[in-house]
């Protein structure tokens, strides 16, 4: 796996990598390109945390998500007080990869 110094060098590396697309939480699921996914539809696979050394509002997780259609793309989300609400089976399935 790979360590990276900031978000956007992240992004930037999975993005070389094939994961072009980006992936936005909504409350029950993830959208990609007006597409919804389910927790059952992708996969988590790669992720990346970073922590804010002197500003919480600076934590983020960056994921690598495939989808079972193929679909490659990267969900960037706070955690912490400045995450996203979402649906119960994307908060474990996204938790249980940022551990």
């Amino acid at each position: 796996m790979y360590q990276y110094e900031t978000v956007s060098t992240a992004i930037n590396e999975l993005r070389a990598r094939g994961f072009s697309e980006d992936f936005n939480l909504a409350e029950n699921c993830l959208i990609c390109n007006s597409r919804k996914y389910d927790a059952e539809d992708f996969e988590i696979s790669e992720v990346y945390r970073f922590e804010g050394n002197t500003d919480p509002a600076d934590e983020a997780i960056v994921y690598g998500i495939e989808s079972k259609d193929g679909t490659k793309g990267i969900l960037v989300n706070g955690y912490g007080y400045s995450a996203e609400a979402m649906a119960d089976s994307i908060a474990k399935k996204l938790n249980i990869r940022a551990i």
